[in-house]
């Protein structure tokens, strides 16, 4: 890849304490919606996270319920949690961090989650494995930032680098062109929302993710 002259580090956050999805009334709590552009909060011990964005989520052959996000958000076999439903407790853990490609894949708890083609400003229909163009307009929703757009100055079949805002908290924010995942936010160069983005392809992550035991994985 690519050296980046500015990893994107994940933002830092407080969490309150994560209750285990107790709930008053008899009937079982509803599912927690998560989907690319959802804010995760990676749980480091006592009262600190990493915070974070899921990139995607879908299904394996096997119907398990997984995510992905960026590497150095977390390890294998750290808790995560929705940033916007603390309350109900650990929805998922990460099996395995990929710091190669940066990424990192999150195995969710289908009792506590349902997943979300639409987050903010982004709808993910599916992947397009091929890199996207010189000129091509790739936007993001992240955490931290939201929606924002920009042009595609770089890709190849590793990775992307493109005018997108982003700052710490966007890591493994979805990179889409249309509504077609083409990646996620790893980094940016020099200064957060000035200097350009980069972040590695889909491509990549889908050839290895059978290597780490998730075969067939397909985004909802």
């Amino acid at each position: 890849m690519l050296r980046k002259l500015l990893a994107l580090c994940a933002a830092l956050a407080t969490v309150a304490l994560l209750l285990s999805g107790v709930s008053t009334a008899a009937a079982a709590p509803s599912k927690v919606a998560l989907g690319g552009g959802s804010g995760i909060l990676v749980l480091r011990g006592g009262n600190s996270a990493s915070a974070c964005t899921l990139t995607t989520i879908g299904y394996d052959n096997k119907g398990g319920l997984y995510g992905l996000t960026a590497a150095h958000c977390g390890e294998g076999g750290q808790r995560v949690a929705s940033e916007q439903q603390q309350n109900r407790g650990v929805l998922g853990r990460i099996t395995f961090s990929n710091h190669k490609l940066d990424y990192a894949v999150i195995s969710f708890d289908q009792d506590k989650v349902v997943p979300t083609r639409t987050v903010g400003g982004v709808t993910i229909r599916g992947v397009q494995t091929t890199p996207p163009n010189f000129g091509a307009i790739a936007c993001k929703e992240g955490r931290t930032t939201g929606n924002t757009c920009g042009v595609t100055w770089f890709s190849n079949g590793v990775e992307h680098i493109s005018q997108i805002c982003v700052t710490e908290g966007d890591s493994g924010s979805p990179v889409v062109v249309g509504d077609r995942l083409i990646g996620m936010v790893n980094a940016y160069y020099f200064v957060g929302c000035i200097g350009p983005e980069t972040g590695t392809n889909i491509r990549p992550i889908l050839t290895d993710l059978p290597k780490r035991g998730v075969e067939g994985f397909r985004v909802f």
